[in-house]
Parts: structure tokens; sequence; C-alpha cells
């Protein structure tokens, strides 16, 4: 059963050069942006954009897990000008397995009681 409230937890597995691979979970939004860089591709995401509102805590959270993130500072122009990330994803990573989230409310453990559907 996959979870249809939220992005449910998944498997990824990181490659880097010269190391064995390795499997990581994530779930929610740390998923969210991990599928997004992936799609991505070398340009990288920008909260410009693909707009979330924490990526950098997103970011923090998956190198967390280990996988190898690069953070470009660009300046943009405009009304508003400044400057904001573009984050790089700088290993190799495959989706796997999306299974069942077991801390999900609705449907985890406490969803069902006593049979009844």
């Amino acid at each position: 059963m996959v979870c249809q409230h939220h992005w449910p937890l998944r498997a990824f597995t990181l490659h880097e050069p010269g190391d064995a691979p390795r499997v990581i979970i994530a779930k929610g939004r740390d998923r969210w942006a991990l599928e997004a860089l992936i799609a991505a591709g070398p340009e990288g995401c920008t909260p410009l954009h693909g707009p979330a509102l924490r990526w950098s805590a997103y970011i923090f959270n998956l190198r967390a897990l280990g996988v190898s993130i690069d953070t470009i500072t660009e300046k943009h122009g405009g009304p508003f000008a400044g400057h904001h990330a573009r984050y790089v994803l700088r290993c190799n990573v495959t989706a796997g397995r999306e299974g069942f989230d077991p801390f999900c409310p609705f449907c985890g453990s406490g969803a069902i009681k006593g049979g009844a559907a």
C-alpha cells in the first residue's frame, strides 16, 4: 500500500565515484527536493524556478543523509535584486522502491482499528 496523503518513504541509491553504492530513505519535502534535483540534472534547482519555502532546509537534511550537493550563489536583478542559491546534485542518484509509510496517520498502524476499513 502506498500512502496517498504526502510524499511517502522512498529508497534512493547514491553512487559516488570510488565508493560502494549506499541506500538512503527520504520522504516528504526532502524526497520532493531530491527528486527535483534528479530531474534537473546538471542545471540544478533554484528557489526562483522551483518555489518551496525551505529549500535550504531540505538540502541540509539531504546532505545529512550523505547526498553530495553543491550550492552555487547567483545574482538576480529586478525590483528585489540580490542573490539566490542554485543547488546541483554532485553524485548519481537512482530512485528505488516507494513504500508504505508506517508513520502516516491515515495509512499507518493507527488508521485501521479492529479490522474495519
